[in-house]
């Protein structure tokens, strides 16, 4: 048999100040919801990301085999090129009104480093002109192959990224 005998010491009482315990909980998790007001920018700066991926150049140059070493390779290995899976490391530079801010050169992702390499920075500029160079090396050479320079207006408040389109080879500026 159930025992309820816990039933006649509750009283009225006991549920209001529960409820007034909840209320009160609910009441300042709203409270928290709006207080205290943060703000990330102060209203006269906003945001340039540096955000692209890109792969460096193959490391060894592919080559072509020889029908001596064609046959020793099993058939289903006998392919005419060889090529390396490593690529070389990205080195990328950003200029803000003729200084330097960003130099960083990024390894090859991957166990066989023949991967992408990532870059990925966040800069709160002031609001306003602002002449931005973007320079990419991928190769060997001490020149770099991809270069980008651009008058843009930094909007207050606004997120300006910068990226790089693989395909045809150029940055774009998203958010100017």
């Amino acid at each position: 048999m159930l025992d309820f005998g816990f039933l006649k010491t509750v009283r009225p009482r006991h549920f209001l100040g529960q409820a007034l315990i909840y209320l009160g909980t609910a009441a300042f998790i709203a409270w928290l919801s709006a207080h205290p007001t943060y703000t990330r920018l102060a209203p006269d700066q906003g945001v340039l990301k540096l955000s692209l991926t890109h792969a460096g150049q193959r490391a060894e140059p592919c080559h072509e085999r020889t029908p001596e070493e064609l046959a020793k390779l099993p058939p289903n290995m006998r392919a005419k090129m060889s090529c390396s899976r490593a690529r070389l490391p990205v080195t990328l530079e950003m200029d803000l009104n003729g200084k330097t801010i960003f130099r960083e050169t990024a390894a090859p992702a991957g166990l066989s480093k023949d991967g992408n390499s990532r870059f990925y920075h966040r800069y709160v500029l002031p609001a306003g002109a602002h002449r931005l160079a973007v320079r990419l090396r991928d190769g060997r050479g001490p020149a770099f192959d991809y270069t980008a320079e651009r008058d843009v207006i930094v909007q207050p408040g606004k997120i300006m990224v910068i990226d790089f389109i693989n395909d045809k080879g150029q940055f774009i500026f998203l958010g100017v």
